[in-house]
Parts: structure tokens; sequence; C-alpha cells
């Protein structure tokens, strides 16, 4: 008989995909990945007030989207086809749950409890996320990065955020219009990448506005 996944039950299995991915053979690759995911989001250090997050995304990035060029897969997939192979029907689904991950840019759109409305900016799609905890200062209308995991029936947020400014809300809308017209060829992690770098701008650079880092038609310092 199969145990029913829950929230409650998603940490664990989350642990055993950090430390397989973490585990001492794959660390010079890593590294490598650290330095590859830096370089797309600008690099961040250790009394920044942002570290921590900006390391949950790095881990995310590697975990989930980073294909290995030593397996061609992501620790996530390679870690589930094991799974599959060796673990009871529950364990693999768990695993599975962490092949299927959404990341975007996302608009709140609705604050329930114990829920949260999300629009990812790029395919229009709703989603409702279950989160339990009241997350500080987010609002209808604030748009942020995140990863949503699906979950033992639910979808839950990954660890991951990037929050964005609210007054750059706009022009970040309007340059997801502009990408799908014009440079449809482009993957929609690009922006979510250039608007993590610019994030990061805001942070650095406070005497510049929010509107003027968050021009796309300048290229992100």
């Amino acid at each position: 008989m199969e145990t029913a996944l829950t929230p409650l039950s998603y940490q664990p299995y989350l642990d055993q995909l950090i430390a397989f991915g973490s585990a001492e053979p794959r660390k010079p690759d890593l590294l490598d990945a650290k330095a590859e995911y830096f370089r797309l989001t600008g690099e961040v250090f250790e009394d920044d007030k942002f570290f921590e997050l900006r390391m949950a995304s790095f881990l995310d990035y590697y975990l989930y989207d980073r294909v290995s060029p030593l397996t061609g897969k992501t620790p996530a997939a390679e870690l589930y086809e094991q799974r599959l192979q060796s673990a009871p029907p529950e364990e693999a689904n768990a695993f599975r749950s962490f092949t299927e991950t959404v990341h975007g840019l996302f608009e709140v759109r609705k604050l329930g409890k114990g829920m949260v409305r999300l629009r990812e900016l790029f395919s229009g799609k709703d989603f409702d996320v279950t989160e339990r905890r009241h997350i500080a200062g987010l609002e209808t209308g604030d748009v942020l990065e995140a990863r949503l995991v699906p979950f033992g029936g639910h979808l839950l947020f990954s660890s991951a955020f990037c929050y964005h400014p609210a007054m750059a809300l706009k022009a970040i809308k309007a340059e997801v219009k502009r990408r799908k017209k014009k440079e449809p060829e482009r993957p929609p992690r690009d922006l979510v990448w250039e608007c993590a770098r610019r994030a990061l701008n805001v942070e650095r650079y406070r005497q510049l506005s929010v509107e003027k880092l968050y021009d796309f038609a300048q290229k992100a310092f």
C-alpha cells in the first residue's frame, strides 16, 4: 500500500536530493555550476543581506535546471531514475516531483489563507501555491522569481526567492511582452536571470532609481 505524500513529508526527500547532489565526487562540478550561476545572475558576497537567498537560488539551479556535462542530466533527474529502479513507488513519485518544478517570474494575484495565487508572466498561467506561513512583506501585485514544486497534490515554494521592487513590475511586464513578440526563441529563463542581476544592482547602487536599473534598453551592470 502506498504512503500518501503530504507537504509535511517534503523536506526529508529534499534533504536526500541535496545530499545526493553535493556528494564528494560531485564537488568539482558543483563549483563549476556555482561560477556559471553567478556569471548569469551577478556575484554575491557573504556580507550581502541577500546572500543566503542567492545561495538557495543557486542550489535550486544546480539541482533542478543544470544538466551536468558528466551525465547529461540534472541531479534531480539522476536521482529519480535511480529510485525508480530500486525504491517503492511512493518514494519514486516523491523524487519525480523534483523533476517537474516550475521556475519563473510571477506576479502575486491573490493572498488567501494558506494559499498564494501567482501568475507566471510569460505563459499567463495561474498557480495556487500552498503556503501556511505568512511571507513577510508579500503583497498583491508584487513580482518575484520563485520555484514551485509539485508535491503530494500541492504546489509548494522552494526556499529560493528573488523579490523585485513594485516599481519594476511595469518595466518587467513590458520586457516580457517585447521578448515574446520580438525574440520568441529566447528562453524565459534568460529574463529571470537578467532580472536577478538587476535586483542585485538595486541593492548595490542605491543612488540610482529603480526605473533606471530596470531599464531593459540598457545592459545590466
